[in-house]
């Protein structure tokens, strides 16, 4: 027969008593002396650590990668390197806007992250289920995520801050489109695609190297709710996709992703006919088709949601050997800012967590110290470099190529293009169907009516940019003159903006 177990102090002192706190008299007065109540309510007061800025609700859980496919002549990264290989991944799901207590069916991007446990250290994809984003320079992201937060005289959610903000950012309508289309609102995280989004810079031993983009397939297929179907879902259960994904796993139901990626020669970059380093565009798959490079299995629950999915932290900037950054504005600031939050959210050995540390290889350098240090704190070598004493040294042949570069230092906005309304357009022309066209203007109008008709205006002129009959069509739907809009759409933004504000 198994021994009970005894319940102890955080210290390991046996507690014979959990129910009472010590008094003097009876019920009579609180002793301060009573360290067992002090110790459970102090520590009571601190277990909340600060929530995300943005992907705050999410969901997660533990699987594997295995190579399908050769792809070795595009990169060098070790758990690339043959067929059948596989990798250790932790995989977590999010809304973007959201609180922690907001509802799983909310009208938003999803988050799309995975952490590979590579033998080279940790590699983390941090996609979303969109292929695009709202913005493609990161001074405009914390502007952007206000927005989309709380206003700051009554905290509420504000339709109008909503859309005062993306009327004025003519590169969103690629990823509004999407997001008001019936792809917003996912019906689960095992039934939504997975995108890099962001290009990165694969390369291999020999120096050559390519820019890729990686998607994730679902394998239980894209299944979505139309708003209606959302709104009772958020009213029935908030958590829905939270509950979906984890006793899908416990049934032995295991969700599946197939890995693609998509693949630019170098030189092809400069000559494109946009910049394939805008992540509002999508490279269109008839110029680069999509690769097969493996497939994602996620198989185990989490066995404690703080220690693995509240405590996950995810960056672009970790990144293995046979990967780089591109040269995507938004790329290179993601990859220092995520640390800078996770400095923030979880300390500077947050490095240390199990969820966070790397498996397949040694963590070796000279970062000592620092709160919540957990390990031996790598023991009593030398803790600086360069040295004499056998610490490690660096590894000349862990760079990567050099790419060439030159130009002038200053704040260079995007060039002013139309080619922020080609795409959208496109997508809602020849990729979406009739019922896919209705939801879309639906779920628009059913928004943005609720903002000042002059933002209304200015926002309708931008989805008639796109396309006449997407911008007509939401117009009619929001009664406005249709006059007023072809008006506002002939106009450069500027005039734009200083005619409706």
């Amino acid at each position: 027969m198994t021994e009970p177990k005894r319940l102890t102090t955080n210290f390991g002192k046996p507690v014979g008593d959990d129910q009472n706190s010590q008094t003097a008299g009876s019920p009579g007065y609180t002793l301060l002396s009573d360290v067992h109540l002090h110790d459970k309510m102090s520590h009571f007061n601190r277990e909340r650590i600060p929530e995300r800025v943005v992907h705050a609700k999410g969901a997660g859980a533990h699987g594997y990668f295995e190579v399908t496919d050769d792809v070795t002549k595009y990169t060098c990264a070790d758990f690339l390197s043959r067929i059948g290989k596989k990798t250790e991944v932790f995989a977590r799901f999010s809304t973007v806007g959201g609180e922690k207590g907001s509802a799983d069916a909310e009208r938003d991007p999803r988050g799309f992250a995975v952490k590979f446990y590579t033998e080279e250290g940790n590699f983390d994809m941090t996609g979303n289920n969109t292929p695009v984003f709202f913005i493609r320079d990161a001074i405009k992201f914390p502007d952007f995520i206000h927005t989309q937060k709380r206003n700051p005289a009554t905290n509420a959610k504000d339709p109008d801050m909503f859309w005062d903000f993306l009327s004025l950012t003519p590169e969103s309508v690629h990823q509004v489109t999407i997001l008001f289309s019936d792809r917003g609102t996912p019906r689960t995280y095992r039934n939504m695609n997975g995108y890099s989004g962001h290009a990165l810079k694969w390369y291999t031993a020999k120096g050559d190297y390519f820019w890729v983009k990686l998607h994730f397939q679902t394998e239980q297929g894209v299944k979505n709710f139309t708003r209606d179907e959302a709104a009772a879902m958020i009213s029935k259960d908030p958590d829905h996709a939270t509950r979906d994904l984890f006793q899908s796993i416990k049934k032995g139901e295991f969700p599946s992703w197939r890995v693609y990626i998509q693949v630019m020669k170098p030189g092809d970059a400069a000559t494109y006919r946009f910049d394939p380093f805008d992540m509002t565009k999508v490279l269109p798959h008839g110029d680069y088709p999509l690769i097969p490079v493996g497939r994602m299995v996620l198989n185990r629950n989490p066995e404690n949601y703080f220690a693995e999915v509240e405590q996950s932290a995810f960056c672009p900037g970790n990144l293995v050997p046979g990967f780089a950054l591109s040269p995507d504005k938004m790329l290179q600031a993601r990859a220092v800012f995520y640390r800078d939050a996770h400095l923030h959210r979880l300390g500077p050995n947050y490095h240390l967590l199990p969820i966070n540390a790397p498996r397949g290889g040694k963590m070796e350098n000279y970062q000592r110290d620092g709160t919540m240090r957990i390990d031996g704190n790598l023991g009593g070598g030398p803790n600086y470099w360069p040295n004499s004493f056998g610490g490690p040294a660096p590894d000349s042949k862990a760079g990567e190529p050099d790419i060439d570069f030159s130009g002038t230092i200053g704040r260079k906005p995007y060039p002013k293009t139309e080619d922020d309304f080609v795409q959208p357009g496109n997508l809602f022309r020849k990729v979406m169907d009739d019922t896919a066209r209705e939801h879309l203007v639906g779920n628009i109008v059913a928004h943005l009516g609720n903002a000042q008709q002059r933002i209304q205006l200015r926002q309708t002129a931008l989805f008639y940019k796109a396309d006449k009959e997407y911008g007509t069509r939401v117009a009619q739907g929001l009664k406005l003159e249709l006059a007023q809009v072809e008006r506002l759409a002939g106009m450069s933004q500027e005039e734009r903006a200083r005619q409706t504000t």
